[in-house]
Parts: structure tokens; C-alpha cells; sequence
């Protein structure tokens, strides 16, 4: 039963503690609009997208007004769009990026997701024009977002993929130096890159789900931070990690209630639950603030990848105790330019993109929105990518790469995209070339992991 201190305690959770439902994302199949005419395939998306997702945005203010828990994003996401270019040889694809921009604007969401292509072991039909058309079709859309998989544990490296995806990430930073490079923080890198995941710029629908689903991404570091901090000073952390496990448990149960309501009112199956603790800019939504809550003096701080991993670890328990269709990304993200605290220590030099790398071990993502020099090599940053490709690859979990190169800019200088993608200092990475190791091409074996059946 509900009584009178739970419902106190989740007033004080949103009113003070920036507790929110992150986004509502629908999930759309758009395998039923290939068509070897691309006008037509056109089409035919834009009329299944504005017709399932036209009440997406009402019903989710109507859920916000009744509950009175903020929905921050409204967002959409469909079949990887590499999917539909195959079947048009020749075509633009940038063709299929615009269509979904109109078909977002007018039904109002903040985001829709699936310019996506999976290449983790090879490129087939319809993949390479897609990638290397994603520089335009970002610098061209403001609502989409783009995303490739590069690597699996199951299939090993795609080291030609990764190759690319360096040079697309600096070409997509050139084309909207005017706009603050937003372009690459609108693209994401993945290896494992789950199927059901709502949160941007990585969401795309997978080909294993239904034709139309209802997913959540909650988030919640400001709860957690409180609630270590209400617990004063004499918890070990065997009990600190019970007490993010209770609050996952509580965040996650807000969240499959918006999600069945959603879901019943949109006449749309309920999909999964992200719990992910997705940090903003605000000053006390930190996933940064919750491991000096802990006892870190700072976030980079020896003792940072430790504390990580066990905020992680009790995040995902408490989560799947909650419902029994938790999945996505759930855990705690590391995004450097949202998180107010993540910013504070990369100015202040405590935490550097090496320390980062290690943290991406046992978080739930991997280096994510982190500004770099605007004139690093486009191998260095496949080199960066392939790092964090074998990290996921060898732990069996999804680990990705956005990265901004700060064009015109240099170490310490800051860059800011405003929102939800706040901004933050450029960081300083290694030039050691790697490109003769980059320019090798073909394929970074499977691990012995992979041989689990």
C-alpha cells in the first residue's frame, strides 16, 4: 500500500530533488515503408510516424498534469534508416533524414532517433552511403539523431567502420562549426548497442520489436545524492549501496506507471523501463555529486572507477526488483558536458579523459559528450572509438563514443551547446599516432567471450 510519507517523499523528490521521467520514446518499425522508389518509401514514413505518434506528445502532457511529474522529452525512434536505403541503390539518403524532420515537427517531439546504420561485421547494402551521408543530414536537421554500431562481442571490431566513423565525426563537427559543432553531439558510436534503448542521440527500434512500443528512460541523481546525504556519516558502503538500490527501486516503480499509462492510452505495448541516472547541467542533478557524496573529494579523484561501479552495480538491482521489464541502457551515465559536476572537475584538471576511459569499464555507456581539440586527426579519434569498442566488447556490455572536435578551439577553452547538452571545457587527448594501426583495417576477432553457446 501507498502511504502518506512515500507520497511526500516523491512530492520532495521532483519539487526538490530533480527527479523527472527523462523522455517517453515510441518506438517505430518502419520496415514496412522499404520501397525501391524512395519518394514512395518517404511516403510511407512520414505517413506511419505522424499517424502512430500524433497523440505522443498530448497524452504525455496529460500523464504530467494528472501525476504531476515533469516529462522532460518527448522523442521517437525508428528502424535503423541504413535498412530502408538498401532497398534504393543510388538514392540520397539524406532524403529519408529530412523526412523524419518534418514528421517530428509536426507532431512535436524533442528528438527522433534511427539515422542509424549496425556494421559490427561488415557493410552491407544501403550502410556506407548512409554513414557517409550522416555530416549532412545532422548539419540539415535539428531534431535528428544518428548512430552506428561498430562492434559486438559476439561479432568482434569493425575496424573499417571505425576508421570512418573518425573521419565522420570531425566532417560532421566541420559542417556545423557555425552552430557549435552540435552536429557530433547528435552521433553516437556504439558497440553492444542495445535494441530497446529510448535515451538520445543513441535510440534507434531494433528489428526484434514490435511494430509500435512504448519505452521510458528515467532518470534520478538528484534523489540518490540526497539521499546519501539525509543518511549522515556512519554508513559503511554495503549500506550506502542498499540505500541507491531502495531509491532505484522507488524511481524505477514512478516509471512504469507513466510507462502503463502511456502505453494504455496510445493503445501502444509497453516496452522496457530505462533506469538510467542521465545527469543534467543543473547544479544537483549530478551523477558527478553523488560519488563525492560518497567521499570522493572530487569526481577523477583515485577511488572514482570503485565508486562507479557500485553506484552502477546497486542502480541496475534496485531497478529490476521494480519491474520485470527493465532494459536499454540502465545504469548511471557519464555525459561530461551535462553533468555540473563531471564540468567542475574537467575544469579544475581532477578528471582527464584517461580516468574517464576507466570509468566507461563499469558505467552504463561509455565517453559521452566530452569536447575535444577541434584539430585532433580524424585517426586519433578511431583510435579513440576503438578503445571503447574493446572495452565493451571484451566486458560484454554497450559502451559508445560521442565526441565533439571543438573546431577553432584548443585544451581549456569551452564550448557550450545549450540545454540539455550543456557544455563544458575542451579536453586535452593524445596525438601519438595511431594511424598506421587505424589504416590496417579488417576485423578485431571476437573474444572467447563470445563462445557462450
Amino acid at each position: 500500500m501507498i502511504n502518506t510519507s512515500d507520497i511526500l517523499e516523491t512530492i520532495e523528490m521532483i519539487r526538490e530533488e530533480h527527479l523527472d521521467i527523462r523522455t517517453v520514446t515510441m518506438g517505430i518499425s518502419l520496415l514496412d515503408c522499404i520501397d525501391p522508389a524512395i519518394d514512395r518509401s518517404c511516403e510511407k514514413i512520414y505517413e506511419k510516424v505522424t499517424r502512430l505518434s500524433e497523440r505522443l506528445v498530448p497524452v504525455c502532457e496529460e500523464i504530467e498534469t494528472e501525476l504531476g511529474i515533469p516529462i522532460i522529452n518527448k522523442r521517437i525512434s525508428v528502424t535503423p534508416v541504413a535498412m530502408l536505403a538498401a532497398a534504393t541503390p543510388g538514392g540520397d539518403p539524406v532524403r529519408y533524414a529530412k523526412t523524419l524532420e518534418k514528421a517530428a515537427l509536426q507532431v512535436g517531439v524533442n528528438f527522433i532517433g534511427g539515422y542509424s546504420a549496425l556494421v559490427q561485421k561488415g557493410f552491407s547494402a544501403g550502410d556506407r552511403a548512409l554513414i557517409e551521408s550522416i555530416p549532412q543530414a545532422l548539419a540539415e536537421t535539428e531534431h535528428l539523431c544518428a548512430s552506428v554500431n561498430v562492434g559486438s562481442t559476439k561479432a568482434g571490431i569493425n575496424m573499417a567502420a571505425v576508421a570512418l566513423m573518425g573521419r565522420i565525426v570531425k566532417e560532421s563537427a566541420e559542417r556545423t562549426k557555425d552552430k557549435n559543432c552540435i552536429g557530433p553531439a547528435k552521433l553516437v558510436v556504439f558497440c553492444n548497442a542495445p535494441e530497446d534503448n529510448p535515451f538520445m542521440a543513441g535510440a534507434f527500434h531494433g528489428v526484434g520489436e514490435p511494430d509500435c512500443e512504448i519505452n521510458v528512460g528515467v532518470s534520478g541523481p538528484g534523489v540518490v545524492r540526497a539521499a546519501i546525504a539525509r543518511s549522515g556519516e556512519g554508513l559503511d558502503l554495503a549500506q550506502i549501496a542498499e540505500l541507491i538500490k531502495k531509491c532505484a527501486f522507488k524511481i524505477t516503480r514512478m516509471g512504469q506507471l507513466v510507462a502503463k499509462r502511456a502505453s494504455d492510452r496510445l493503445k501502444v505495448p509497453f516496452g522496457i523501463v530505462d533506469l538510467s541516472l542521465a545527469p543534467t547541467p543543473a547544479v544537483g542533478d549530478s551523477v558527478a555529486h553523488i560519488l563525492e557524496e560518497i567521499g570522493l573529494a572530487q569526481c577523477g579523484a583515485a577511488g572514482t572507477t570503485a565508486c562507479l561501479a557500485m553506484l552502477n552495480d546497486a542502480v541496475k538491482k534496485g531497478g529490476v526488483m521494480a519491474s520485470s521489464h527493465v532494459g536499454g541502457l540502465s545504469g548511471a551515465f557519464i555525459p561530461v558536458t551535462e553533468d555540473a559536476g563531471m564540468i567542475d572537475a574537467a575544469r579544475s584538471g581532477a578528471l582527464k579523459i584517461e580516468k574517464l576511459e576507466a570509468m566507461t569499464a563499469v558505467c552504463s555507456v561509455g565517453l559521452d559528450m566530452i569536447n575535444i581539440p577541434g584539430d585532433t586527426p580524424a585517426e586519433v579519434i578511431s583510435a579513440i572509438i576503438a578503445d571503447e569498442a574493446a572495452i565493451g566488447m571484451v566486458n560484454s556490455k554497450t559502451t559508445a563514443v560521442r565526441v565533439i572536435p571543438a573546431i577553432g578551439k584548443k585544451v581549456g577553452e569551452e564550448l557550450s551547446f545549450g540545454g540539455l547538452l550543456g557544455g563544458g571545457p575542451v579536453m586535452s587527448v593524445s596525438t601519438v599516432s595511431p594511424l598506421k594501426f587505424i589504416s590496417r583495417g579488417g576485423r578485431i576477432p571476437a573474444p572467447m567471450q563470445s563462445l557462450k553457446n
